[in-house]
């Protein structure tokens, strides 16, 4: 698989990632199987948040893995911290006891990256600098960044961080365009030039900063996947070709779309499927010309002006 860069770090991996959230209820052995097939099709990065299973997620993954360090030098772990129930909390003292927590159920003694998981409107930026200097120096975190965060909300947070954000987690997909729609309806009066995120991803690319994508294959916040559904009959009529053209799945399809934007965005998978998750894989290989990308982008139900 194609590695690439995260934002300006020294952190080189695959162009796709796996996510975790849904492994807490699968045995050991199928969490296993599931690894093992996602780093043999070249996959070595690993998301995780400390809520995901109410931590459960980390638990079975450390254990299916047997978090050995012939095993974890092989791999990029980032976790996610800042959701409590009912709050969120970006404080010091929550970010430091959280890393502990996810070190602990992980079973190993650093992370990769270290995610502050959405935004918290009563941040205070010389708290999460200090938590930074804090994890950093002590070795248990070696890069950071965030989720679901808009421009300002970056640059507020940057003014007193010590370390560059390597990474932003965003959802983006054939049926979740935000992020593109109002970039070709500007200076227009219609539903998708309205400006929602502040231009986040400009400003990642100006910045450096890398885009994990995540829900590639789902629409609306967490309704389901556009796959095979009938609410999206030509956007699946246009995968299905091109996927029968390419001798892929319609998933990979999906996720080379993601892949082909020039951002450079990590599409974060989110299946527990192992021949899924080897099958998406292979959309690390696939080539999507300009018309073939604006040909998806049109049969998901979005206009161009």
């Amino acid at each position: 698989m194609r590695q690439m860069e995260l934002g300006t770090s020294s952190l080189k991996t695959s162009v796709i990632s796996l996510g975790c959230m849904r492994i807490a209820e699968m045995e050991e052995k199928e969490v296993s199987h599931l690894i093992g097939t996602a780093m043999d099709a070249g996959i070595n990065l690993f998301d995780h948040a400390d809520i995901y299973g109410g931590g459960k997620s980390e638990e079975v993954f450390a254990k299916a893995v047997d978090m050995r360090p012939s095993v974890r030098e092989h791999m990029f772990i980032q976790s996610k911290c800042g959701i409590r129930k009912g709050f969120f909390d970006f404080s010091k003292e929550h970010i430091l006891s959280s890393v502990d927590g996810i070190l602990s159920r992980l079973n190993t003694d650093y992370l990769d990256l270290l995610l502050l998981h959405r935004p918290d409107t009563l941040v205070e930026p010389e708290e999460v600098a200090s938590a930074f200097d804090t994890l950093q120096g002590s070795g248990k975190v070696r890069h950071f960044g965030v989720s679901n965060q808009n421009p300002m909300q970056i640059e507020l947070l940057s003014q007193t961080l010590n370390q560059k954000l390597a990474v932003n987690q965003l959802q983006f997909g054939p049926a979740a365009t935000g992020m593109i729609d109002f970039g070709l309806n500007v200076n227009m009066a219609n539903e998708a030039s309205i400006n929602r995120d502040g231009s986040i991803l400009e400003y990642c690319r100006l910045k450096e900063i890398t885009i994990q994508t995540w829900s590639s294959l789902q629409y609306g916040f967490f309704a389901g996947t556009f796959l095979n559904k009938e609410l999206y009959p030509e956007l699946n009529a246009v995968l299905n070709r091109m996927a029968e053209e390419k001798s892929v799945t319609n998933a990979a399809i999906a996720i080379a779309w993601v892949l082909r934007h020039p951002a450079g965005m990590q599409p974060v998978l989110g299946s527990t499927n192992a021949q899924r998750v080897a099958e998406m894989a292979k959309a690390s290989e696939v080539s999507l010309s300009r018309m073939e990308w604006y040909e998806i982008y049109r049969a998901a139900g979005n206009k161009l002006p």
